[in-house]
């Protein structure tokens, strides 16, 4: 019996002397970032969308939606026979047009100028007559009516020279039938291009280096110009798009480097900058929009992809940190804690700075090296007596 009682007094106490074993956590210090959590997802900073600039029937879609595409690579080919008949038809009028440029040239300048040249003759011709007929009407061998019909071969005669100059200066290279059949040259020229042009909308090219995310085009599909076809995700400059609530506005800043990740690779890390923050509040939702820049994005990125991002808004190097579970009416103007000292939990006023995931940086009222009770250890009360078991964090 006695023994027995014995023993019970051995397991008891020191549990009646020295109080109950309580894990307590170890005030440490070292170097403190205050962060603030958001999700978001992947976005580029502009996305284009691809169309038909002409209506046509789809031949071919040799690009599939996800894929990885070059500036210039077709992604759309159309049916294009009616279109290269266009050019062959517009080429025609081309050659038209230089066959009557060269006809000015090499037919109708030679013959004005030799019209003028004989219309010239015969007008020097006529005039000679002229002087014979009034010579002989003065001598009276003539009537009146040979000298009229004299005068008016000299006069048909200078009209036609008149008429044979202006087709001369026409024909010339400053003359209006020359103006004109240059003209329609170049009239014939640009319906050439404007048809080759047409013919270069049949092929469907990405704009630039990208990534197609969405595809809404089947070959044997009838299209028209102003139906979105694709979707294309310009490569260049990747932005995480987040949503930081509201009460940390005044934490965040332009420059705040952060770490982030995508859902899908939790466990792979990179690194993003906010570059924007929305001037605006959504009032459903009490966020505000951020963005973040990743200069060197991993390869499995991907657009609208989601991702968690951690903006580191503070740094503290040598903080004395304490975790929150330990720290009682925190939000208060009095947080404290329940310092373990001469084997007795005692209360212990802090003043806490920084807070991030879970720990908090204590500005006074605790030392590295301290022992703290989590508040999770409801049994223990000021004055208590315990007995610290240090619990690694």
């Amino acid at each position: 019996m006695l023994a027995c009682a014995l023993a019970v007094l051995v397991w008891i106490g020191p549990r009646l002397v020295l109080g109950p074993r309580v894990d307590v956590w170890r005030v440490v210090q070292r170097d403190f970032v205050q962060t603030v959590v958001a999700s978001g997802h992947v976005e580029a900073p502009h996305r284009v969308e691809i169309g038909a600039q002409v209506v046509g029937r789809v031949l071919r879609v040799p690009v599939a939606e996800g894929q990885t595409v070059k500036a210039g690579e077709p992604l759309i080919e159309l049916d294009g026979e009616e279109l290269r008949a266009t050019v062959q038809q517009a080429e025609v009028a081309v050659a038209t047009a230089q066959a009557h440029l060269r006809q000015l040239r090499e037919l109708q300048l030679p013959l004005a100028q030799q019209n003028l040249r004989q219309a010239r003759a015969n007008l020097a011709n006529a005039r000679a007559q002229l002087v014979r007929q009034q010579d002989l009407y003065k001598q009276g061998f003539v009537g009146q009516a040979a000298l009229d019909d004299a005068t008016k071969t000299v006069e048909l005669a200078d009209a036609q020279v008149r008429s044979a100059q202006t087709q001369l200066e026409a024909a010339r290279t400053t003359g209006s039938d020359y103006a004109m059949a240059l003209a329609q040259l170049e009239q014939a020229r640009a319906n050439v291009d404007l048809a080759r042009a047409r013919l270069a909308y049949a092929t469907i090219a990405a704009p630039a280096d990208g990534v197609l995310i969405a595809r809404d085009v089947e070959p044997g599909d009838v299209v028209q110009p102003g139906k979105d076809l694709m979707v294309l995700s310009p490569a260049g400059e990747t932005q995480l798009v987040v949503l930081i609530d509201e009460k940390n506005l005044g934490l965040i800043a332009l420059g705040q480097g952060a770490k982030a990740s995508a859902d899908a690779f939790a466990e792979q890390h990179f690194d993003a900058r906010l570059i924007y923050i929305n001037p605006g509040i959504d009032v459903q939702r009490g966020s505000v929009e951020v963005k973040l820049r990743v200069n060197d994005p991993p390869n499995y990125l991907r657009q609208d992809m989601t991702v968690s991002v951690d903006i580191a808004v503070a740094r503290r190097a040598g903080a004395v940190i304490v975790p929150m579970d330990a720290v009682h009416e925190a939000e208060s103007a009095h947080p404290w804690v329940l310092k373990v000292a001469g084997g007795r939990a005692r209360r212990q006023a802090v003043t806490l700075g920084l807070r991030s995931s879970g720990l908090a940086q204590v500005m006074s009222g605790l030392r590295p090296g301290d022992e703290v009770v989590p508040s999770s250890a409801v049994t223990v009360h000021e004055g208590s007596r315990v007995r610290a078991v240090v619990v690694p964090r």
